[in-house]
């Protein structure tokens, strides 16, 4: 087992506690949280030791899990690093770009595994989709919650909509061309809506919206490419898959769709494939992953290198924002 401690016991602090104390795979030795109503909290919830400090709970164990608010996430992980730690911390990688690129020199030196939490790569409806990705040439991204204090210490396009700037990254493998975006402050004083076009050298396009403003909410993806679109309901934990083939083609599924193309222009078919979703703790997943990379010494899947790449498109999307005040 890998002794593991937890820096951070709010909300989602918590659930990583609850978490890693059911895990086998990991030793959960304590955690620390300056605030004694969060501390206090933990420790009746899950009758675990909370330490005094940030050094005297590293001291005690081999990784490190780092679910403190984004402005500290940067000391967090430099302590741990100074100390041989391996690190998993809570997606955005850091708050200021010139954080991650500190953080990014300081890992590779350290030669230790840092895996950051891009939870959506292990959400069960993006796994089930990844096989029928190939080529995605337009990707249509909403990302809709409703109004939350919490989180609310950094602009949406941090707290939200680095969530599909991460998938659209994993999905297109190409150079950025172009970024345009816009946003509002509404009920905080950062953005609390964005909308961003991402244009590739490829000739990908990915269009992203993000708000914490709305009456409903919504995490959906529509991924197109040659012959097949792909839409994805991250929140609602299903993935359709509408694949166009010639008349005649291999049906793949019960349910076709006939398209008649116009004289002279033949018939094609779409076939309405519903893969299957094996339903799956996302934060769990993510967990084991980060046991397996230290365990095999090997690159996680989301790499702090991933986490890097998020913020710094993340951040290119914040230059280009326009936030206007009520």
């Amino acid at each position: 087992m890998i002794k593991i401690g937890v820096l951070g016991a709010g909300f989602l602090g918590r659930i990583h506690i609850n978490i890693l104390k059911k895990n086998s795979d990991f030793d959960l030795v304590g955690f620390y949280d300056p605030d004694k109503s969060n501390s206090d909290k933990a420790i009746n919830e899950f009758n675990i030791k909370s330490f005094e400090s940030i050094n005297s709970l590293l001291n005690a164990v081999e990784a490190i899990d780092i679910v403190t608010p984004t402005i500290s996430h940067f000391d967090c992980a430099v302590d741990a690093l100074k100390m041989s730690k391996h690190i998993f911390i809570e997606k955005p990688i850091t708050n200021t770009i010139d954080e991650a690129k500190n953080l990014l020199k300081l890992t590779k030196e350290a030669g230790i595994i840092v895996q950051v939490g891009h939870v959506e790569r292990f959400n069960p409806a993006f796994k089930a989709a990844k096989p029928y990705f190939k080529n995605p040439m337009f990707i249509e991204s909403h990302r809709l919650s409703q109004f939350n204090s919490r989180g609310t210490d950094v602009p949406v396009v941090l707290d939200l909509m680095i969530h599909d700037i991460d998938i659209v990254l994993s999905l297109v493998k190409s150079n950025i061309k172009r970024i345009s975006a816009n946003g509002l402050a509404v009920l905080s004083t950062t953005p609390d809506i964005a909308s961003a076009r991402i244009e590739f050298t490829n000739g990908c396009v990915a269009n992203l919206t993000a708000s914490r403003i709305s009456v409903n909410n919504m995490r959906k993806s529509r991924i197109f490419q040659k012959d097949a679109f792909i839409s994805i309901d991250f929140l609602n934990k299903k993935t359709e898959i509408f694949m166009i083939k010639k008349k005649n083609g291999n049906k793949t599924n019960t349910f076709h769709m006939n398209i008649n193309l116009g004289k002279d222009k033949g018939e094609k078919i779409i076939y309405i494939e519903k893969p299957k979703i094996i339903q799956n703790n996302a934060i769990e997943d993510e967990l084991i992953e980060f046991h397996s990379a230290i365990i095999n010494k090997t690159r996680p899947l989301v790499s702090i290198d991933d986490g890097y790449s998020a913020l710094s498109i993340a951040h290119l999307i914040l230059d280009k924002v326009k936030t206007f005040e009520n």
